[in-house]
C-alpha cells in the first residue's frame, strides 16, 4: 500500500506580533577565581607528611639564659682543706702507758728501806728467773700437750706477775689457767682439747711480748735511779 503524504498544515501567525518570541534561560552563573575557597580536606593523604608539633614553650635566648655558677678549681679547694686542717688545733698525744701497775709496784718500794731498794730489787730479779724457768716449762708441756701441767703453770706466773704489777703479763697467764681447764671464760664456754691448746699457744706468744716490755722497763728502773720521781 502506497505511503500518502500529508501537507504540513500552514501555521498563521497574529498581524500584530510578525516574528514569534521564543522564551531563553540565563546562563548559570559561576564564582570568579578571587571568591572560590579551596575545598579543605579533613583527611589526610597517605602522601602527606604529618603536621608538625608547635613547642610549648619557646626556649630562652643566650642573653637571657641564667649563666652557671662555676665550681670552685679542685687544686684550690684542696689546698684550703689542708690549710684549715694545718689551723686546726691538734689534740695532744695520749702518754705510752706504763707495762706496770704503779699503784702495786709502790707497795713493794715502800718495804724498801729508805735510800736502799735492795729488798724491792731482790724480788724484781727473782721474778725475771722464774719467768724464765717458767716459759721454758710451758714450751715443753705444750709439745706434750699436757693441759693440767699447762694450767698449773699459768696459775704459777700469774701470781708472782701480780705481785709485781706486770698486769699484762698476769692477765694472758690467766687465759692459760683456764684454757688448760679446757674452759673459755670469755665466751663463758667449754672447748675441746684442740682448740685449747691453739689458744694456750696464742696466748703464750702474747705473754713473750708484754713481758719483754716489763722487763726493759724494771731494770731501767733500777738501773737509773735518778730517775725516780
Amino acid at each position: 500500500m502506497p505511503l500518502t503524504q500529508h501537507a504540513p498544515t500552514p501555521v498563521s501567525l497574529p498581524r500584530d506580533d510578525p516574528t514569534p518570541t521564543i522564551p531563553t534561560r540565563s546562563p548559570p552563573s559561576y564564582p570568579s577565581s578571587a571568591d572560590a575557597r579551596p575545598i579543605v580536606s579533613h583527611q589526610p593523604s597517605r602522601d602527606s607528611p604529618p603536621p608538625a608539633l608547635r613547642p610549648l614553650s619557646r626556649p630562652a635566648s643566650p642573653e637571657h639564659s641564667t649563666p652557671r655558677r662555676s665550681n670552685p678549681q679542685p687544686e684550690a679547694e684542696r689546698e684550703a682543706v689542708e690549710d684549715a686542717v694545718k689551723q686546726a688545733p691538734q689534740a695532744p698525744e695520749e702518754p705510752e702507758e706504763d707495762p706496770i701497775d704503779m699503784e702495786t709496784f709502790q707497795q713493794i718500794l715502800e718495804l724498801d728501806e729508805e735510800d736502799d731498794r735492795e729488798f724491792s730489787k731482790d724480788m724484781v730479779w727473782a721474778y725475771f728467773t722464774q719467768a724464765k724457768q717458767t716459759f721454758e716449762d710451758l714450751d715443753d708441756a705444750l709439745n706434750t700437750k699436757d693441759l693440767p701441767k699447762l694450767s698449773s703453770l699459768g696459775h704459777f706466773l700469774k701470781g708472782s706477775s701480780a705481785a709485781l704489777g706486770v698486769y699484762k703479763v698476769q692477765a694472758s697467764c690467766e687465759k692459760i689457767q683456764h684454757y688448760g681447764l679446757q674452759r673459755d671464760e670469755d665466751r663463758d664456754v667449754d672447748i675441746g682439747a684442740d682448740e685449747a691448746l691453739k689458744l694456750i699457744q696464742e696466748a703464750l706468744d702474747k705473754i713473750r711480748v708484754d713481758y719483754a716490755v716489763a722487763d726493759k722497763w724494771l731494770r731501767n728502773f733500777y738501773d737509773n735511779p735518778e730517775d725516780e720521781e
